[in-house]
């Protein structure tokens, strides 16, 4: 599976990380082995113009995601077909301000938006309480589990 990462923020990021965290949640989500996701670090001028495209939101915000193929999550020994899962896309300075608040690291804060934006990508929202609750518990899940194994 390829999962591209692209930093235009001018934030220095680990990049490889970003990568590594996007082919674990993949596979985690059973998403078939030739997928595309797409991972893209922007600043904050970028983000609010993104923001107020394409969700009529002022400012900007911390994650995005644009899915393109409308993939979901395949089972084990049954992957989703493959294709391309979309972009994710965050803003560095915006998680820097959420990390601050939350009391961990900008990177803590940044892996885990990515986590979620790839979750939006397979589908999952959080609209409703029951949706939200599926789905943060998975996201935390996926981020402490992709944590511990490196």
């Amino acid at each position: 599976m390829s999962v591209e990462v692209s930093n235009e923020s001018g934030v220095e990021v680990d990049e490889a990380e970003f990568a590594a965290l996007g082919r674990y949640v993949l596979d985690a989500m059973h998403v078939h082995p030739q997928a595309d996701l797409f991972v893209r670090l922007v600043d904050t001028a970028t983000m609010t113009d993104l923001h107020v495209r394409w969700m009529d939101e002022p400012g900007p915000t911390d994650v995005l995601s644009f899915p393109m193929d409308e993939l979901t999550p395949g089972r084990e020994g049954d992957p989703a077909g493959p294709g391309v899962l979309g972009d994710v896309v965050l803003c560095p300075e915006v998680a820097a301000t959420q990390a601050r608040a939350a009391g961990h690291s900008t990177a803590e804060e940044m892996l885990l938006l990515t986590t979620h934006g790839i979750l939006h990508l397979l589908g999952y929202d959080h609209v409703e309480p029951d949706e939200e609750k599926e789905m943060f518990a998975l996201q935390r899940r996926l981020l402490l589990t992709f944590l511990a194994g490196r």
